[in-house]
C-alpha cells in the first residue's frame, strides 16, 4: 500500500467525484481522526450545510446543521500553510481545540483564516465538483457527500 493512496481521500458527492490529497505532514492527528471516521462510514450521507458564495464549502455534520460531530475533539495542528482555493481546512468553535468531524473547502484565498484553523488537506481533482454545490446557510436540499473512501481501501 502506497503513501500517496494512503493518504488520499476519495469524495463521491451529490455533484461528482472529489479528490483530496490529506496532509499528515501539517496535521498527524487530523488526518489519523478522518480516516478513523471515513472507515466507520460516518462521512456517507452527510450534506454540506453551509455554503457561502466566494468563501467555503462546510460538510461533516451528522445533524445536518453544524450543531454536531463525533464526539471526539482535536488538539488544533495550526501551520503557516495558506487557505488558498482547494484548500480543506477543519471547522471549530471558538476553542482552537473544537474541531471534530466538521470541515470546509475554500472556493477562493480566505488569508484571515491562516493559522487559526487546522489545514489538513488540499483538493486534487474535482474542485469544478465542490464550485456546483448549492449555496446557503442552511441550504434547503442541500447537496452530500455519498460516500467517502480511501483510495488505498477502494483500491483493495
Amino acid at each position: 500500500m502506497s503513501d500517496v493512496t494512503e493518504n488520499t481521500l476519495l469524495l463521491e458527492t451529490t455533484k461528482g467525484p472529489v479528490t483530496i490529497e490529506m496532509r499528515p505532514d501539517l496535521a498527524p492527528g487530523h488526518v489519523a481522526r478522518i480516516k478513523e471516521l471515513v472507515r466507520q462510514g460516518f462521512y456517507d450521507g452527510i450534506v454540506f450545510h453551509r455554503v457561502i458564495e466566494d468563501f467555503m464549502a462546510q460538510t461533516g455534520c451528522p445533524n445536518g446543521t453544524g450543531t454536531g460531530g463525533s464526539g471526539q475533539k482535536l488538539k488544533a495542528e495550526f501551520s503557516r500553510e495558506k487557505h488558498t482555493r482547494g484548500t480543506v481546512s477543519m471547522a471549530r468553535a471558538q476553542n482552537p481545540d473544537s474541531g471534530d468531524s466538521q470541515f470546509f473547502i475554500c472556493f477562493t484565498e480566505a488569508p484571515w483564516l491562516d493559522g487559526q484553523y487546522t489545514v489538513w488537506g488540499k483538493v486534487t481533482d474535482g474542485m469544478d465538483n465542490i464550485d456546483k454545490i448549492k449555496r446557503g446557510e442552511p441550504v434547503s436540499d442541500p447537496d452530500k457527500i455519498i460516500t467517502a473512501r480511501m483510495a488505498a481501501d477502494a483500491a483493495a
